[in-house]
Parts: structure tokens; sequence; C-alpha cells
């Protein structure tokens, strides 16, 4: 289709759950080798009425970020705690204070998920053991709220485990930045999509998602936006998978065909509407 003027890029990009392939593809020169002034992307969403779209202009999906903490104790005979030092004890006091952060150190209006995913300690029911760990995931949509909360958990980790006598050892990694949408970029596509499904079936303050996107590295180096893409009420499915929307990472997920048309018309009228802005 010759009916623009200038330059697209399709990105390909692998390994977005978990590999951050956006960023690899970064570090290897994408931009330098591919000159861009705007990037934009969409999910497709369950539960979403079936083309429709959501955007909103600031953040769309959180930052993701794991941690893992680790509490050395001394084991001993569960009927004899006294010769020990309770690693298991220590690591539940570590767990309920890590939820304090949320309700009394971080804002109430600034955005935050803290979820502990697990626990594990010891292989004996009549025995404490010498260690245990809990891990989990934090999410935010603000980098000066994940400084606060990495900075707390270290904290209540290192002294709650001090008060019962044991070390600890805290891994954080920090995965993916929060996906923020320029509000400009935002905007101009909120017009295309209006323009490809009426402006009804467009939410343009859509609820942000505290899952994460690492289509959010090539938001912090160029203006853009990330939206979705509605993929109905699963009425599509065949039979056999269940009832209702199937939420992402779902082996009973389906991609809904009849959004094709939709998606790729999104695509080429905003790619054809930018470049005639002359930018």
């Amino acid at each position: 289709h010759g009916d623009f003027d200038g330059t697209i890029v399709f990105i390909f990009q692998p390994a977005e759950e978990g590999g951050a392939g956006a960023k690899a593809m970064m570090d290897d020169g994408l931009f330098n080798k591919f000159p861009v002034n705007a990037v934009f992307g969409i999910h497709n969403w369950p539960g979403m009425p079936a083309g429709h779209f959501g955007v909103t202009e600031g953040p769309i999906m959180a930052s993701s970020n794991e941690f893992r903490i680790e509490i050395k104790g001394v084991g001993s005979h569960a009927a004899l705690p006294h010769n020990g030092r309770d690693p298991v004890f220590a690591a539940v006091q570590i767990a309920n204070g890590l939820q304090s952060i949320i309700t009394r150190n971080k804002k109430p209006l600034d955005t935050a998920v803290l979820s502990i995913t697990q626990i594990h300690a010891g292989d004996a029911v009549n025995v404490v053991p010498d260690d245990a760990w809990i891990a989990g995931t934090v999410r935010t949509f603000t980098t000066e709220t994940l400084d606060l909360i990495e900075s707390r958990m270290r904290k209540i980790a290192h002294s709650t485990a001090e008060a019962y006598d044991c070390s600890v050892q805290i891994q954080f990694h920090r995965n993916y930045p929060p996906t923020i949408n320029s509000s400009e970029e935002a905007r101009f596509a909120a017009s295309v999509m209006k323009e490809v499904v009426g402006a009804e079936n467009v939410d343009e303050a859509v609820e942000p998602t505290m899952g994460a996107e690492d289509f959010s590295f090539m938001l912090l180096a160029k203006p853009g936006c990330y939206a979705f893409l509605g993929n109905g009420d699963g009425g599509h499915r065949e039979a056999g998978h269940g009832a209702g929307p199937c939420m992402l990472h779902n082996a009973s997920y389906d991609f809904n065909d009849e959004l094709l048309a939709v998606g790729s018309t999104y695509w080429v009228r905003l790619a054809q509407k930018f470049l005639a802005q002359g930018k």
C-alpha cells in the first residue's frame, strides 16, 4: 500500500514474557539502525467487548519486579525449639510486616501491589529447619513508589530477622518499568481508533492494569502509545473450553479472529495519519 509519506518500522519483539526482548533489541541498536519518531503497540484484551479499544494517557501497565528473601536460622527438634532459632517463625513475621508497607508507608493514591507468592521451609514435621525463604512480586506505576517499597522491604526484613536472632539475604530484581503513554501520542491514537470503530467504542480513560509489558522500555526511549483491543466475552471459543472470557496466560485462551480486520485497519490509518503530519 503506497499511500503514505515516510518510513514505517515493524518491530517483531521476541521474549516478552520474562526475557525483556524489547530491551535486548534496543541494546542491539534497534533505534540507531531504524530511527523512529514514535512507537505504538496494541495488546489483545479479554473481557473487553470485541472490537473496542482501551487507551489512556500516562501509566497503562505497571512495573514488574520480583523478590526473594532468604532467612537463616538454627535448626532444632520441633519439641525443643528453644535450642534453635526458628527461621519459619521469622519468615511469617516478615511476610506480615511487608504488607504494612502498602497500608502504612505508601500514599493511598499511589497504586502498588506487593504479593508474596511463595513460602518454603523444612521437609519434616518434627524438625525446625535451618532456613526458610519467601518470594513474590511488586508492581507499581512509578519508580518513586517502587524505591520506597524496596527500601522499606529491606529494612523490615533485616530488622525482623534480627529480632528473632536470624540473618537474612534479600534479592530484589527490577524486571520491567511501568508502561507509560505520552499524552500527545495517546490522544492521537484515540482519534484514529474513533475513526475505525466509532467514539462509542473507544474508552479513552481505560483502567490501567497491574500486569506488565516490556514495550515499556521502548516508551522510555521514544514517545508513543500502548493500547488494548477487546477480545470479547469468550463466545467465539470452541466447545470444551469453558464459558466466559478466558484471561491471559491460560491454556484455554483463544484469539478472536474477528479482530483481525479491526486491528489491521487501525494500524494502516495510524501510519497514514501520523506520517501525514510531517513529523
